[in-house]
């Protein structure tokens, strides 16, 4: 199978480098797929085909000798996606649409690894929905860009770190289409790396998208120090938030007790190398905004879609008190200890709910 990862961040660099490599199955030493991994900045396309590792975003890991390096410019996107049986698209929610765009002519099964919404916008295509001003999951704006473009979404309980060593994860293939979901399964299943086929693409992308925004808060309440009975309530409540928001949006509840859910709220709200738990912690210890996201060095896609969330929520008539509570926070409105108060100030309620 030839595939494609656009975009050479921790991400798309791990699940490169997990395709290419060889299995081990029925005693094969050849790498299992042919896969090439395209980055837009020429300097670090230059530093991976010379270096054969990824120092930036995933030090330590070494390419496979058979994992091919192309990109440092727009030209050579479209070289890279020819002749491929499967396009992965490996960047921030931000380059989605421009991504999209240029891959709306497809003809083969494309995916994006991207959790989070996109930034309002500032004039919504005429031909958008209502919701497009608060701003839109990958696949609402698939929709707008790429209509025809069989698609979907590679989401779960991933850091890339171990993806990358080969340490065992699971994963969900999202898609309406059904050679979607099977070319994901084909490409990336294997003795260290399960994935399972998921139609609810709505549940999916809402909870990888919400969960980052759910870490900080919990990260926030490990840095002030405050329990595990808080953290635990912070991650239940935050799923239950999670869980109206994606049923408002159509999807199925049930998708939010697997892994896209409960399974990736648990990950990023728990794990150390979480960077938007790391947001939360730091901000705890009283940092700024700003000294916050200098220090990461990545992207922390919670910071920002925590408002487009509680935006789309308030458009849908859903109560996130806890996404309302980090907005403020990262707003400057509230400090750390104030966030928390807001919280467990809050009047009594049924449970669940």
């Amino acid at each position: 199978m030839k595939i494609v990862v656009i975009g050479a961040g921790a991400w798309g660099t791990a699940l490169a480098v997990s395709a290419s490599r060889a299995d081990g199955a029925a005693g094969r030493s050849a790498p299992r797929h042919q896969v090439t991994l395209w980055a837009r900045d020429a300097a670090l396309v230059k530093a991976l085909q010379t270096g054969r590792t990824n120092t930036r975003y995933l030090p330590g890991i070494a390419l496979p000798d058979s994992l091919a390096v192309q990109g440092g410019s727009e030209a050579s996107l479209a070289q890279a996606v020819s002749g491929q049986d499967l396009i992965i698209m490996a960047t921030p929610v931000s380059a989605a649409r421009s991504l999209l765009q240029k891959l709306q002519h497809a003809t083969v099964p494309v995916a994006w690894l991207s959790k989070g919404f996109e930034a309002p916008l500032a004039a919504a295509p005429s031909s958008a929905s209502s919701s497009a001003s608060f701003g839109l999951l990958v696949h609402e704006i698939r929709a707008q860009v790429a209509i025809n473009l069989r698609a979907g979404v590679l989401s779960g309980p991933s850091f890339a770190l171990e993806v990358a060593r080969g340490q065992p994860t699971a994963l969900v293939a999202a898609s309406e289409h059904a050679e979607v979901r099977d070319a994901l399964v084909a490409a990336f299943h294997g003795p260290t790396l399960r994935v399972y086929a998921n139609d609810d693409i709505v549940g999916v992308e809402v909870g990888g998208a919400v969960k980052n925004v759910l870490a900080i808060a919990t990260g926030l309440c490990d840095g002030l120090q405050l329990g595990l009975n808080a953290r635990a309530a912070l991650i239940t409540r935050g799923l239950a938030e999670m869980t109206r928001l994606g049923v408002a949006l159509g999807a199925r509840a049930e998708t939010f007790t697997g892994l896209s859910g409960l399974g990736d709220l648990v990950l990023t709200a728990t794990g150390d190398l979480s960077r938007n738990r790391k947001v939360g912690l730091l901000l705890a210890q009283g940092k700024t905004l700003a000294e916050v996201l200098e220090s990461l060095g990545h992207v922390a896609e919670g910071v920002y879609c925590a408002r487009t969330v509680v935006q789309r929520a308030a458009g849908l008539g859903v109560e996130m008190p806890i996404a309302q509570s980090v907005v403020a926070l990262l707003d400057g409105k509230l400090q750390p200890a104030e966030a928390v108060a807001a919280l467990m100030g809050r009047e009594p309620s049924a449970e669940p709910g």
